[in-house]
Formats: C-alpha cells, structure tokens, sequence
C-alpha cells in the first residue's frame, strides 16, 4: 500500500497540521505495517504556479514543446504519478486567508489533468481517480464550523471536498483542529478534538481501502 504525506503549512516547526498529519500517518502506518510513504513538502517544493507553458499538457500539446514546455510539463507527469500511484493521501491544510495555501492550490492546478484524474462525458464531468482514501488536517485559528456565518466564509474544506470529488475521490476523511488562535484552553481542546478525528478517520479509512482492495 502506497501513502502519500503532503505538508503545505509555511511554518516549519510551529505548523499545527504538520503535527497532525505526522500523527496520522503515524497511525496509519502503525495499523499497517507494510505501507510505503512518500513524502512532499510544498513549502520548500512547490510547482510554480500555472502558467502558458505549464498548460501544454493540459491542452494535449506533445509535440515542438520549448525548453521552459518540457521542464513545467515533467513537473507535473512527476506529480501526477505521485497521486495517482498513491492508496491513501495525508494532506495538511492550514486555514489561510478563508482558503489553502497557495503552494497547495499550485499542487492541485497540477493534478486536475483532463484525460488523467478527470474528463468530460455525454453526463458531464467524470473522476477518474477515484478509490482513494484522502485524509486532511485542517487547522483554523479561529472557529468557522459551527455558525452559518462561519461557514460562509470558509473556502478551504468546501473548497478541497469539492476538487477531490471532482477527480473521483469520494472517500475524504477531515482531522479538524480550529480556534488554535483563541487561547491556550482552547488550542488544547482543538488539538484533543483532532485526536478523535485522527482516530476516527484512520481507522474508517483503513476499512475502506483494505474493502477497495479485496474489490
């Protein structure tokens, strides 16, 4: 089984969810053994952000590619192959702005490939990297899931559900730790809550994949 662990948090040491995803794989790996991780750090490699020549692959160019063509183009063939050869996918998304952080949209503007991890059919869009288990952390310094108000400003968990559903991925699993900015007290309730989720989600997801795999 193949996991990839994905850090996008620009804070080093300090990250919250550089903490949590570390837990969680952790975990992951502690219920099965023989998984193989793959790490990426977007914050020190991140793909730059899409440009002219980054969309030749998108729009099927292959042929009379320029130099700066060929380069962003192995950037994402390397990517791509990275996910899609991945069983389970650890990503750690900070709350940034009411979104992700950028190097993580970067990383997705690279993923989302027609022909690849999604195409459009006679019903519309269609998935095409489906059968994975995604598990985010999501870390917010303030509390935006239990208001409407709240939940209206945040862009970072809609956000990601929505583009990993549009690539197939159906089975996305959240470790949430939010208000870690409003005091010590409540950091430590955040993080314990996040706890629970570690739990919760690796567990789940662990029955999903070993259910795909006997599929």
């Amino acid at each position: 089984m193949q996991l990839l662990h994905i850090d996008s948090a620009i804070t080093g040491a300090q990250s919250v969810s550089r903490q949590l995803t570390a837990q969680a794989v952790k975990a992951w790996v502690a219920s099965h053994p023989g998984t193989s991780v793959d790490y990426l750090d977007l914050a020190q490699d991140a793909p730059q952000h899409l440009t002219l020549d980054a969309m030749a692959l998108r729009t099927g160019q292959t042929h009379d590619l320029t130099p700066a063509q060929q380069q962003e183009t192995a950037v994402t063939e390397r990517l791509l192959a990275q996910f899609l050869a991945a069983d389970v996918v650890v990503i750690g998304a900070p709350f940034y702005n009411f979104s992700i952080p950028s190097q993580l949209k970067a990383w997705i503007d690279r993923i989302a490939q027609p022909g690849r991890t999604f195409r459009y059919g006679p019903n519309g869009p269609e998935g095409l990297a489906g059968g994975k288990t995604v598990i985010i952390a999501s870390t917010r310094g303030g509390v935006y899931s239990t208001s409407e108000g709240g939940r209206a400003m945040e862009h970072q968990e809609s956000y990601l559900q929505t583009v990993l559903g549009f690539l197939g991925v159906t089975d996305v699993r959240f470790v949430r730790a939010e208000g870690i900015a409003m005091g010590a007290d409540a950091k430590t309730q955040a993080l314990q809550n996040a706890q629970a989720d570690i739990t919760a989600a690796t567990h789940t997801a662990a029955n999903h994949a070993q259910l795909a795999q006997k599929a």
